[in-house]
């Protein structure tokens, strides 16, 4: 097979060709590793002018029309000329494989050194074909389904050009008022850790030699999720402790993935914004972690600086940026514009330009771009695969797994077949845009299957639909704030009518799609406008009710929990959410689900998260009021992280210890007994947690260390089994290292973070 080189001057061909002319440039190493993409970076950087090499740094928004004339003046202008001259090394929100290789064309064939450009873009939950939400997926606990719903969505969006996705966050938040706890995979870090690995393999696959694998990029290095108060782009204040064993876990497993690219975060951490902090991103992620991709910035956080008070203009965020370890500048154009006087200046060493210039070529070579720069750019392919029937299948099992059962009093579910008149009530139940959720790519307004269409497909009852109320006053706009109905009660009497002589009433409340996301930050976090309004006005005339809950935030639920006999939380199930909410109230998918957010009792509770320290007055006694509670709510959430029922029973029992004492490399192992009670086949989640009960520095009072999805028939009993190791009881210490310290310890198995079933062993070294 021949190599194939486009329009490279032969010094320029020489460099960049292995030894083995046969050999493919893309590779299944981890970026980290030292590869022949190493080599050939080195060569092609040698060739490379201070200029050339900062172009790469240098990723612009896609600025003009390709398939119209190039543009003549203004920043569209000098943006076109930049990437004529190579200065340019990546572009996102370019769509569509023509308007890719019409730009691509450009960058190799125009540019001096014909290097070709990276094309990112948010793919978070699919490109076009919508999984849930990362946070609805997180509730399915299946990792491999979670993979899966990756790769789905890196084929879609590789078949349209893109080459590159900024996903996975995996930001830790234990607070539901920061809007973008929908895009990560909530409070817990080994969980976190789990589905941020998979969502990696998920992506990249084991390698690029086919474009139907992408990039991931890891994102917000580092601690967004803990803005203060839940208020979007805010200032981080947290401890080492924190930092270490909540926050990086989960950056950290995926650089364990392989992943090739990281993105930093929009907020601060000890007085410094994180797009120029050294510690995080020189000695922490490159240093201590031994990452080789790159780190590209959030959309303009280089000149945020200004705005954050460490920089004074752009040319000193440019400089605070580079020293920092950031190697691309997204949208700020502070790079291109200032780092070469920088360098020149000697406030900026050239070796960290160098460094920054060769991680974006390495990955550029790992792609196969340099084989092929059109590699992601078939139209034949883009016509066959976007839209696909495989990935709708696909995207209708993780809906299915994603789905939590809240409640189900006197088994009011899965609703009857036949033989009954169900009035299913609210304007989420005939939406098809707001079940796409929040960063819904490519994805076409109204596209979802809605809740009435997928309960239509069930012919054999009467099914009666009412509005209600409407939620949003006029359509909701991305980058807009939603307007949200607190007037307008019409439809209220209409939907009770319906309601009153229904055998079975199925109301849809929750939030509209953009009411989450990035900038969504709520304090209130009822069911929005007139909604409770209505549940209560329905709840008079039948109590009969099925809450489906649509959102992408825990939301309070207190009110539904005391009166409404079944709770269903659905949040936001991408293209094919009703048809998977149809299914799982008919009984045709046993839901098995669990949160992986606590649901909090009030706003006031938050930050609230089940891996909480203990404090030094963790209970009260008689009527003291001198212990750790509120005066006006109880400290506990209404629904426990790891929390999710079926319409299976699981009945647990008879824990035990291989040994109780764990010592050096040895391992325990722990099992108890599961039985399904219950009527119906059915799969429980089930959940190991630790607690080391004394450290040199405190503890929380337990830890998910392990889970398993065991399948349960009726009337079954399987025993399960965890081994526990010195790894799992290692923590970063006041001693400032990972270790694993002796002493006491309590393991709990069950099924949620309350496990009430526990056995003791010591740890010795």
């Amino acid at each position: 097979m021949k190599r194939r080189i486009l329009m490279l001057p032969q010094a320029i061909a020489i460099a960049v060709l292995w030894s083995c002319s046969t050999q493919k440039t893309a590779i299944s190493q981890p970026i980290s590793a030292s590869t022949e993409v190493d080599r050939k970076a080195d060569s092609l950087l040698r060739l490379m002018t201070l200029e050339e090499k900062i172009g790469q740094m240098n990723q612009y928004n896609g600025f003009w029309e390709v398939t119209g004339p190039a543009p003549k003046d203004g920043a569209a202008a000098i943006k076109y000329e930049h990437l004529k001259k190579g200065w340019v090394g990546s572009m996102l929100n370019v769509l569509g494989t023509k308007d890719v290789r019409a730009l691509q064309k450009i960058a190799v064939e125009e540019s001096r050194l014909h290097i070709p450009v990276i094309f990112g873009y948010d793919v978070i939950h699919g490109y076009q074909t919508l999984s849930p939400i990362p946070l609805a997926e997180s509730a399915s606990w299946d990792l491999d389904a979670i993979q899966k719903s990756a790769s789905i969505a890196a084929e879609e969006a590789a078949a349209v050009g893109i080459n590159w996705t900024f996903a996975p966050m995996v930001d830790i938040t234990r607070d539901a008022r920061w809007g973008r706890v929908m895009e990560g995979a909530g409070e817990d870090p080994y969980l976190g850790s789990k589905i941020a690995y998979a969502r990696v393999k998920g992506f990249q696959g084991d390698n690029f030699k086919n474009a139907k694998t992408i990039v991931a990029c890891t994102k917000h290095f580092a601690a967004y999720g803990f803005a203060e108060a839940g208020r979007d782009y805010n200032t981080v204040d947290i401890g080492t402790e924190t930092l270490y064993n909540v926050v990086f876990p989960p950056f950290k497993a995926t650089v364990d993935a392989g992943v090739y690219t990281f993105m930093n975060s929009f907020n601060e951490i000890n007085g410094i914004p994180s797009t120029g902090s050294a510690f995080l991103q020189r000695d922490v992620l490159k240093g201590d972690w031994g990452f080789g991709g790159f780190v590209v910035s959030d959309w303009g956080s280089m000149g945020e600086m200004i705005a954050h008070g460490q920089a004074r203009d752009g040319k000193e965020a440019a400089e605070i940026a580079a020293n920092g370890g950031s190697d691309m500048d997204m949208e700020s154009s502070v790079y291109v514009e200032h780092l070469a006087a920088l360098v020149r200046e000697g406030k900026v060493r050239e070796s960290y330009i160098d460094d920054a210039a060769r991680r974006i070529l390495k990955v550029k070579f790992a792609l196969g771009l340099f084989d092929d720069p059109y590699k992601y750019c078939n139209e034949a392919n883009e016509k066959a695969t976007v839209g696909k029937k495989e990935f709708h299948d696909g995207v209708l099992d993780m809906a299915k797994k994603s789905i939590v059962l809240l409640k189900n009093q006197n088994d009011l579910l899965p609703l009857k077949k036949s033989g009954q008149k169900i009035a299913l009530i609210g304007a989420l139940a005939n939406d098809k845009s707001s079940p796409l959720g929040s960063w819904r790519g490519a994805a076409k307004d109204g596209s979802a299957v809605s809740v009435l269409e997928g309960m239509q497909k069930y012919t054999g009852n009467r099914l009666v639909f009412e509005k209600g109320v409407d939620l949003a006053m006029g359509t909701p706009v991305f980058g807009s704030e939603t307007k949200i109905n607190m007037t307008d009660r019409t439809g209220i009497e209409q939907a009770v009518s319906a309601a009153k002589d229904a055998d079975v009433v199925v109301i849809v409340l929750g939030e509209i799609g953009f009411q989450t996301g990035e900038g969504r930050s709520r304090v209130n976090l009822e069911l929005p406008g007139l909604q409770q309004e209505l549940l209560e006005a329905v709840y008079q005339v039948n109590k009969n009710i099925v809450l489906v809950v649509n959102n992408g935030r825990p939301l309070l639920l207190n009110w539904a929990d005391a009166h409404v006999p079944a709770i269903v939380e659905a949040w936001q199930l991408g293209t094919q959410s009703g048809n998977a909410i149809a299914q799982v109230l008919y009984g045709d998918y046993n839901p098995s689900g669990k949160l992986p957010m606590s649901f909090p009792r009030s706003v006031g509770q938050l930050p609230l998260y089940y891996n909480h320290k203990n404090t030094g007055r963790p209970g009260g006694g008689g009527e003291s009021v001198f212990w750790s509670h509120y005066g006006d709510e109880k400290n506990t959430p209404l629904y426990p992280f790891g929390y999710g029922l079926g319409y299976s029973k699981f009945e647990y029992s008879n824990i035990r210890l291989s040994k109780n004492v764990l010592s050096g490399n040895d391992k325990i192992t722990v099992s108890a007994d599961v039985k399904n009670i219950g009527k119906m086949d059915g799969k429980e989640v089930v959940q190991m947690y630790l607690r080391d009960l004394f450290g040199s520095s405190t503890r929380p009072v337990r830890e998910l260390k392990g889970f398993e999805m065991v399948p349960l028939k009726s009337g079954e009993m399987k025993t399960v089994s965890f081994d526990i190791d010195k790894k799992q009881l290692e923590y970063y210490t006041r001693n400032n290292r990972w270790e694993a310290e002796p002493g006491d310890f309590k393991v709990f198995i069950g099924g949620n973070s309350d496990a009430t079933l526990q056995a003791d062993f010591k740890y010795v070294n």
